[in-house]
């Protein structure tokens, strides 16, 4: 294991063409670094648990697992860095081609004689692996970031944002307080968030997404779309025939679905506060309603079920 220690100086500017330091008027951090390199096969694992930290995954074509964590430390005092850091340890575990990262800092939830040492410490971690290969990851605070894979992933966070970018498998998300984002991915995905919006580009596979606090936008999906929030609007773009039903909910918001023009679907839309309209001629079943719509699109299939507490439905042709 390779451990450096660096300090650096902001340093602040007064007057044309005069640079001044002092401790009054600079600004500083601590970082302490540590490198690690697993020799693994395509197929393995990586799991990480940490306490804290942002996480970000790429690729590469060495069959190994490398790992960079990067801790920051806002302040110039060196004693102050190394008490924070005594109490953050990191401990990595190579077992076949499974790799295993855990981190512990004791004094997460807690305070010192330099205040609140969380706010003080940040983590990053900058992993590489083999692009074919799976990851699970949890951290109690911080965003993460899966580019370019071909294995499952399955990642959580108490505090952060979420992107996924590039897979080719299984993604499982799950964010306490964040945004999520998806793009270009092959395989079913199911993602939630406590607190934030959900945007996903193209999927080919089924989707579930679910916000306790945002929008949901989908792009481009292929396959069963099972989007629901509890504040905020929802556009979802279905590309081709869907195979299975698809459940669009709010809340609190519209719903605007582009559809193609020879789709075969069943409607079911409801709204408790606006109207339902579509660009396509719907064979209606039961009474016409402004505020809800039965029928079939075409010859009818798989069912579209869109239910808003408040506003309004628009079914768009693409």
């Amino acid at each position: 294991m390779k451990s450096k220690i660096s300090r650096i100086y902001v340093l602040t500017l007064i007057m044309t063409g005069c640079l001044l330091m002092s401790a009054g008027s600079a600004l500083g951090y601590i970082t302490e670094t540590w490198e690690k390199d697993f020799d693994v096969k395509p197929g393995g694992n990586l799991y990480v648990e940490s306490d804290l930290g942002a996480i970000y995954i790429e690729t590469n074509s060495d069959n190994k697992v490398k790992i960079e964590v990067t801790a920051r430390i806002d302040t110039r005092s060196e004693n102050k860095a190394k008490d924070i850091l005594e109490d953050f340890n990191i401990d990595f575990e190579q077992k076949g081609d499974d790799v295993t990262v855990f981190a512990e800092y004791k004094r997460r939830r807690s305070w010192s004689l330099w205040g609140n040492s969380n706010r003080n410490l940040r983590i990053e971690y900058y992993i590489s692996v083999p692009k074919e290969y799976n990851i699970d990851l949890y951290t109690a605070g911080g965003s993460i970031e899966v580019d370019d894979l071909n294995g499952e992933v399955r990642v959580e966070t108490s505090g952060g944002s979420l992107h996924f970018e590039g897979i080719n498998g299984p993604v499982e998300g799950k964010t306490s307080g964040g945004s999520i984002s998806l793009e270009s991915c092959t395989g079913d995905v199911d993602v939630k968030t406590s607190g934030g919006s959900i945007s996903i580009g193209e999927v080919k596979g089924d989707v579930e997404a679910h916000t306790s606090g945002g929008s949901i936008q989908v792009d481009e999906v292929y396959g069963l779309l099972n989007a629901k929030t509890s504040g905020g609007s929802i556009t979802a773009r279905i590309e081709g025939q869907p195979d299975e039903e698809c459940r669009l909910s709010t809340s609190g918001g519209s719903i605007t679905v582009y559809l193609e023009r020879d789709i075969n679907v069943d409607i079911d839309a409801k709204t408790s506060a606006g109207y339902v309209d579509t660009d396509f001629p719907v064979t209606v079943r039961g009474k016409i309603r402004k505020s809800s719509l039965r029928g079939k699109i075409n010859d009818g299939g798989p069912e579209l079920y869109l239910r808003t507490s408040a506003g309004n439905i628009n079914i768009n042709e693409i």
